[in-house]
Formats: structure tokens, sequence, C-alpha cells
């Protein structure tokens, strides 16, 4: 059996859905009560409390491990979370971490993740990690402004980095999962190209059919934007990433296509997978 956190999100859901049409038992554990796909379990549990997800664990084979605000929880330590799957006979754990550890790897969040790395790599189970950049699922911040004006409100226009489809991640997350040739393994995961948020407007408007404006904001509008929804000592850091990232974020990763045998998404066949969210 195996257990997916995050089961409800971006990745999570087409994760369990993978697993379950390649036959798997699946647990999909979420913070809140949720319709589970076809096939899998539900269970509510909280990464901030380890002791929340004992009882999904009891029996687990293989754990996907995806935490989020989790990560900074008042009073949270991740890593039990990995002692606690050892200790209940899981055998497998796939973490997903962020390319930040390895392009940026001194912010708080990204000093956090390589602890959690380094506490799966030394946990005595098998394991892999997933280290994507940022998500073409990160347009849906649009998703507003294009409904109501058929508007993209954005900073650094013109400055790109090779977004990659959750979907890709999730198929990734589904190989390390149930494939014993990626125990061991680290993974960057990148889109296929380097593509800035002027041509995602564009690829938006086209999957669409009409014209969407795109207005730039500047990167003290964006942060005063940002900050309404996190820290600022975070939104300046994301800015400056979007605004100046550095090489090995521009970097398009073979990992994708190694794993999959097949090229990485482009961010066009994500908008247009996606059209509805904008319409």
């Amino acid at each position: 059996m195996i257990v997916v956190t995050g089961a409800t999100g971006n990745i999570g859901t087409p994760l369990v859905r993978a697993l379950t049409g390649a036959g798997e038992r699946v647990t999909a554990v979420s913070r809140h009560q949720a319709q589970a796909p076809d096939g899998a379990v539900h269970a509510v549990a909280d990464l901030a409390d380890p002791a929340s997800l004992a009882p999904v664990l009891a029996g687990a084979d293989s754990l996907f491990l995806l935490l989020s605000g989790d990560l900074h929880a008042l009073g949270a330590n991740p890593v039990d979370l990995v002692g606690l799957a050892a200790r209940s006979g899981v055998r497998k754990v796939v973490l997903l971490s962020t390319l930040g550890v390895v392009t940026r790897p001194f912010g708080r969040t990204r000093i956090a993740m390589r602890e959690l790395e380094d506490a799966v790599r030394g946990s005595g189970l098998d394991w892999a990690v997933l280290r994507p950049g940022g998500f073409a699922s990160n347009a849906l911040w649009w998703a507003g402004s294009v409904r109501a004006q058929r508007l993209v409100v954005a900073p650094f226009g013109d400055v790109g980095v090779p977004v990659v489809d959750p979907a890709d991640i999730a198929e990734v997350a589904a190989a390390c999962l149930l494939d014993e040739r990626w125990n061991g393994t680290a993974h960057e995961l990148t889109g296929p190209e380097v593509i800035t948020p002027r041509q995602q407007a564009q690829a938006v408007a086209d999957a669409l059919g009409e014209p969407v404006r795109f207005h730039e904001l500047s990167r003290a509008e964006a942060k005063e934007a940002m900050s309404r929804s996190m820290p600022g000592e975070l939104a300046d850091d994301t800015l400056d990433i979007l605004g100046s990232p550095n090489e090995a974020e521009l970097r398009v990763s073979p990992d994708v296509e190694r794993v999959l045998s097949r090229a990485p998404r482009a961010f066009a066949e994500w908008a247009s997978r996606n059209a509805a969210a904008f319409r």
C-alpha cells in the first residue's frame, strides 16, 4: 500500500490516479476531508502533527511525502515524519523537495528542506528525491483577472524560467515509487524550455482563443501584492528568483525525459489542459 500526502493538490491528484491506474492500493492523505480519486481510500492527517499520520502509515509499504506550510508550522519537526515512517514499516520514501536546495541553498525554507532530504537519505529506507523548479500551475494566480478582464498582471514580464507541469512531477513520482531503478536518486524537474510571464500569458490566450493583455508590475508593486498572502521575507526571496534567475535556475534539466522516456510537457500543453480555469 502506498500513502500519498498532499493528495488533493495539483501533484497529488494525478499521482493518486496514476498509482491506482497501475493497480496499487493507495491511501490519499489531506488535511481536510475530501473525495479521493476512484480506487483510493481517503484519510485526514495534519503533517505538522506527525502523530496524526501514524494510523495511516500502518501497513504501508511506500510514502510520497509532500510538505508545504507544514515545513514551518509552529512546533512542527518534519524530520519526525521520516522516523515515524521507518518505525511503521514503510520501506520507501519519495520526497518532494525543491530545486532551490541546489540553486539557492541558504534560504530558510531551503535549509529546512535540505535537512529533510538528509533525514530521508540517512533513514535506512529506499528513497528518491524530486526537486522541481517553478510550477506551470502558478499561472492559476492569474485566473481571476483573466476571467474578469482578460488580463495578466505580473512582474518581470520578459524574464523566464523553465517551469514544469505538475503532471510531469506526478508521473516521475509514480515511477520512483513503483520502479526500483530509481532508488537512491535525486531528480531536478523542469519544463522543456525557458518561458517568460508574457509568453505564458500568450499561451493562455491561445488556449482560450481570445486576446489576453499583459500588464507588468514593478518589483515594489509585486511585493506589496504578494505580502498580503506571505511573509515579506518570502516575497523578496521569490522576487529575487523571478527577477534574477541564476544559471542553475535557467537550466533545462534532462531528468523528466530520463525517467519517463519522453520530453517534458510544454507550458502551452498545460494551458490548453487547464483553459477552463481561465474562462
